[in-house]
């Protein structure tokens, strides 16, 4: 009888119950002509690090393909929905104090072109209406404080994101792997032995258990056990275009109110998250160890909370960057073990998703073998790269003046060229559509998504002397109507979450 197939996670938390349900939901037991063995070995003794409690829609995707419904597990998380980031005095000096990156729908077809030529239009000189989140149907839902559930007779998709306690969104992914028959060991592992060809053979554990493998998967976090300690894969920081290092959070009571959006509001070295949940808000502050200690930074959090002194805060370490290669030998790193994106719009658990289901692509089409090695990491460096230069844009494009960290940024001038190419069209007037088709960014940041963030910003040339008063196409085509009538079909946020 063949030797089963082992598939060996290290590490829990949201990445490794990720992979573990998507592994073994794809292979359903049976991997090429062999059975599949799904085993998960995560240490007791170390906690979640659980930074961010956002999602992109990808995770809408993910619970769609395991069978999962809204209902069946965001009580359990104390989840909330997600429909929009608001940013907050990042560019004060165009006048815009408050600015949204809605996600993006169906519906946002009939709307989505009036804003990028409205967006253009204003790059020449014309005064027109180029606030995103007037234009795009979420932005107007999170306006009005409204879920995206809709009559069962409403005919368009919505997408949307969560917010979530990643702690029991673990647990829960926890138990549904092992009701799809993965194997949780919990273990601590002292030493791993390789094989003459440097692949991983087997995890030796203090409690006396060998785990052997034929494919193990890094969801060590940042420890990186397998790929950077064991392996010897290269971390490529990005230090030098990504200043933020640090984080100190605090959980605050829930309002009446809860919120749609995520909100991220600069601070004086670095941003504050505000992500609601249906218990608690949950806050912190991202930002560089450079430019301010971690005690003057747990002052500043809680003077912009308004939290009294004694307050208890948690204080992180990042570790921003990613391996030069995220599938190497026989190993796979998933999550904070294969780099990390700092949290400004949620791309973590993103980029672990995409990653799993990427690999799964490659692997099978490859023959279940590393053949295709190569193209999945050449696809993942493009993928978070290209991810990390729309974080980086947050910055460079900054109009604050009140530190010397906001000046730093906007003064650094370690850009990729990929990045250089896309303000060079903007500024020149360009079309940025064609040139984020022509470098194929439309897979995470479309070019809809780079509308948001410029025009967001303000980053438009002064204004032309002479205004013919006319071209606004947010008037002309009736947009605000347009939309508020289509937000008639929605209810309000804790409708939704009771409606489950």
């Amino acid at each position: 009888m063949a030797q089963p197939f082992k598939i060996v996670i290290l590490g829990g938390g949201t990445a490794g119950w990720m992979a573990a349900n998507l592994f073994a939901h794809k292979w359903a037991g049976k991997l090429n002509d062999k059975s599949l063995r799904v085993t998960l070995v995560e240490s007791p003794d170390i906690g979640i690090v659980g930074v961010g409690e956002g999602s992109t829609p990808t995770l809408k995707r993910f619970f769609s393909m395991l069978g999962i419904a809204d209902g069946d597990w965001m009580p359990q998380c104390n989840a909330t929905y997600k429909m929009n980031i608001a940013f907050e005095d990042f560019s004060p000096a165009s006048g815009i104090k408050r600015y949204s990156h809605p996600f993006i729908s169906q519906l946002d077809t009939f709307t989505q072109r009036a804003f990028m030529v409205n967006a253009r239009t204003r790059r020449l000189g014309l005064d027109t209406h180029t606030n995103p989140g007037d234009f795009l149907l979420n932005g107007v839902l999170a306006k009005q404080n409204k879920g995206p559930q809709t009559p069962d007779n409403f005919p368009f998709n919505i997408e949307y994101g969560y917010h979530f306690d990643s702690h029991l969104l673990g647990a829960f992914l926890q138990q549904h792997a092992i009701g799809l028959s993965v194997e949780h060991v919990q273990a601590n592992v002292e030493s791993i032995k390789q094989h003459p060809n440097g692949d991983i053979a087997e995890l030796h554990c203090k409690e006396g258990m060998v785990i052997n493998g034929d494919l193990f998967v890094d969801c060590s976090g940042f420890s990186s056990a397998l790929m950077q300690k064991t392996l010897g894969v290269k971390f490529n920081s990005y230090k030098d275009n990504l200043f933020n290092d640090s984080a100190v959070v605090v959980p605050t009571p829930i309002s009446e109110h809860i919120p749609v959006e995520t909100t991220s509001t600069a601070l004086s070295a670095g941003w504050c998250w505000k992500i609601p949940l249906t218990n608690r808000f949950g806050s912190g502050y991202v930002y560089s160890s450079d430019f301010i200690d971690s005690s003057q930074a747990e002052r500043e959090l809680k003077r912009h909370l308004n939290l009294s002194e004694d307050s208890d805060c948690r204080h992180l370490s990042m570790k921003v960057g990613a391996l030069a290669q995220q599938w190497q030998n026989n190993c796979l790193g998933i999550g904070l073990s294969a780099g990390f994106i700092e949290p400004l719009e949620a791309t973590a658990l993103h980029l672990t998703q995409i990653s799993i289901e990427q690999f799964i692509l490659e692997f099978e089409e490859g023959g279940f073998t590393n053949r295709l090695q190569g193209q999945y990491n050449a696809k993942m460096q493009h993928r978070t790269e290209r991810t990390r230069d729309y974080i980086v844009a947050h910055y460079k494009l900054n109009t604050r003046n009140d530190s010397e960290y906001w000046r730093a940024n906007r003064n650094n001038m370690h850009l990729s060229e990929s990045l250089l190419q896309i303000l060079d069209v903007w500024y020149k007037r360009g079309d940025l559509e064609a040139e984020i088709k022509r470098q194929d960014l439309s897979t995470h940041f479309n070019a809809v998504s780079w509308n948001c963030l410029l025009a967001g910003y303000g980053a438009f040339p002064p204004l032309a002397t002479k205004q013919p008063g006319s071209g606004d196409l947010y008037l002309e085509q009736k947009i605000e109507s347009f939309l508020h009538g289509c937000a008639l079909n929605f209810e309000d946020h804790r409708t939704n979450l009771h409606n489950h």
